[in-house]
């Protein structure tokens, strides 16, 4: 079988600039690889995440269509590995899966995908003002969201855990669950106060405290934490199965967060996910802030591993240029949208 393969470019602008502990973001480039043989097209997402994904440097482009030119050049698209753009390796796979499939977007066989089940999802609530924290977290609770996940570390941690107070003096832990992400905001040294400070709160769960790389220092704070640790960012740049599980047995996190474009894909998530469960680790799936289309694949995946857990998946209405999608989100689930 012989393939070709293009692909297409596209900026996506944030209806609300997004804050997290690194920056305000705004916009997202994102690219669609299009795989095309025997009468149908396979699409796929590469979207490389500024400062942060591997390979969101300035030959991305270059580097894509170079993979372009090897498949329409006889290349099989299922035999190209190239770990070090997990983006790509990402997009790859899924424009591969979804042309194997018959190119209508259908990568996994599930009840989700078929449009008879819905996924939860988590309410997503980004850096702001406390006031305005308080507006965001408050209008997720009004759609139905029972679990909030909230950036934190940009603004005076005293106003965090004032606006983290207030949701507890009205919505004990059996309501409303709340995860926290500080994106590796904390030091080494003030994390453990902090910690302390954040468990009066019931926190299920604090993602990545600390900058990735500091591997001895975040295995005492898993070690000794009141709240479970999770890490995110750290597992970014482990490309092989041994390297993933050296990073898991020497840091023994609580538990990770998957997002495929940034790990290399489902295959490579799938290891990620083998590993933890070895070592009683428990994971959730989150996207990296992709399309509509990359949005699907994730939700398709994640309803064939863990259907009932609710995972971070809520993020199609961030921006106001997305593409048509088949996900749509219905007050706190997601539900596929009919072609």
């Amino acid at each position: 079988m012989r393939f070709s393969a293009r692909y297409e470019k596209l900026t996506l602008r944030f209806r609300v600039p997004a804050g997290t502990s690194r920056g305000v973001l705004r916009e997202k480039t994102v690219y669609f690889l299009r795989l095309h043989a025997d009468g149908r097209t396979g699409t796929g997402e590469c979207a490389p995440w500024r400062g942060l994904s591997l390979d969101a440097t300035p030959d991305f482009e270059a580097r894509l269509a170079e993979v372009c030119r090897r498949i329409s050049a006889g290349e099989h698209p299922a035999d190209i590995r190239v770990p070090r753009l997990p983006a790509l390796q990402f997009g790859l796979e899924m424009a591969w899966l979804d042309w194997r499939n018959g190119g209508t977007g259908i990568l996994f066989d599930t009840p989700f995908s078929r449009g008879e089940t819905r996924l939860p999802t988590h309410g997503l609530i980004w850096m702001d003002s406390p006031d305005g924290l308080r507006r965001q977290i408050e209008a997720k609770i009004a759609a139905g969201f029972t679990v909030i996940k909230m950036k934190i570390g940009a603004i005076d941690f005293a106003d965090e855990c004032a606006v983290l107070a207030d949701i507890r003096r009205a919505r004990p832990a059996e309501r409303i669950a709340l995860r926290l992400d500080a994106n590796g905001a904390f030091s080494a040294d003030d994390a453990p106060a902090k910690l302390a400070a954040l468990a009066q709160f019931g926190i299920e769960f604090l993602e990545q405290p600390l900058k990735p790389g500091q591997w001895e220092a975040m295995a005492k704070l898993c070690a000794a934490s009141p709240i479970p640790i999770v890490l995110d960012e750290e597992l970014i740049g482990h490309h092989t199965p041994t390297d993933r599980r050296r990073l898991l047995d020497a840091i023994r996190p609580q538990g990770i967060v998957l997002k495929p474009a940034l790990l290399g894909g489902f295959a490579a998530c799938n290891d990620w996910i083998a590993a933890a469960t070895e070592r009683g680790i428990q994971w959730w799936a989150n996207s990296a802030l992709e399309s509509n289309i990359g949005l699907s694949a994730i939700c398709q995946w994640v309803s064939a591993r863990a259907p009932d857990r609710i995972h971070g998946l809520g993020t199609g209405k961030l921006y106001e240029n997305n593409v048509a999608g088949r996900v749509k989100l219905v007050d706190s689930r997601l539900a596929r949208r009919e072609a």
